[in-house]
């Protein structure tokens, strides 16, 4: 998530974009500062619906975090959760060429040649969002369309206020969905071998 600090009058930040119609890339991306999170989409700016994000959705990825952190302990695969640049490049990965740079609620990177300083370059293994009013059109039509091009392996998809969660796993290219889970179901991943999620410990005590 990118905050706003005050830009010394020598600093060359640029305002932000009058327009969120304009075709924007990382390059530009680099030179903002917004007062909330900002992704880009295929050259098109989303912002956040919200200042922060909600106290269940806060609850839930930090259970499902925590899960994950500490069975990978260890392994080969990081974790990491928002905010957490993950650009997903076309063809060149160069700052200017990339159109796509989104902050996953969670990512698994197993490939750590993927992983710099700024974040993460290429696709991640398995990317968790979880759903808040107002970004669902954003999380489950251009996301999914962006985590399936660019070769994301596992994409897991939470509604914290139905309480469930979907699974799409990439097959030849395209995404295969799941049944809908829900509490009382353990849930595995085929990118994670060996991992096993309890819904019924994700979606505790969120009254």
């Amino acid at each position: 998530m990118k905050t706003f600090d005050p830009i010394p009058e020598n600093q060359n930040k640029a305002e932000e974009p009058l327009t969120e119609y304009g075709v924007y890339s990382y390059a530009d991306y680099l030179t903002w500062e917004f007062d909330e999170m900002v992704e880009i989409i295929k050259g098109k700016i989303f912002k956040s619906a919200a200042a922060a994000p909600r106290r269940i959705h806060q609850k839930i990825s930090g259970n499902v975090f925590n899960k994950l952190h500490n069975y990978l302990n260890g392994k080969p695969c990081d974790v990491y959760d928002a905010p957490f640049d993950v650009r997903l490049p076309a063809k060149s990965k160069r700052n200017e060429d990339i159109f796509t740079v989104v902050q996953p609620d969670i990512c698994v990177i197993c490939n750590k040649s993927k992983l710099d300083e700024f974040g993460c370059i290429g696709a991640p293994d398995l990317i968790v969002e979880i759903l808040s009013p107002g970004n669902n059109k954003k999380d489950l039509q251009n996301k999914y369309e962006v985590y399936e091009e660019s070769g994301v392996k596992e994409y897991w998809i939470i509604q914290p206020y139905e309480l469930t969660l979907l699974i799409y796993t990439l097959n030849d290219g395209k995404y295969i969905p799941s049944k809908l889970f829900t509490v009382g179901d353990v849930v595995t991943s085929t990118c994670i071998q060996g991992f096993q999620l309890d819904l019924e410990e994700v979606f505790t005590d969120l009254d």
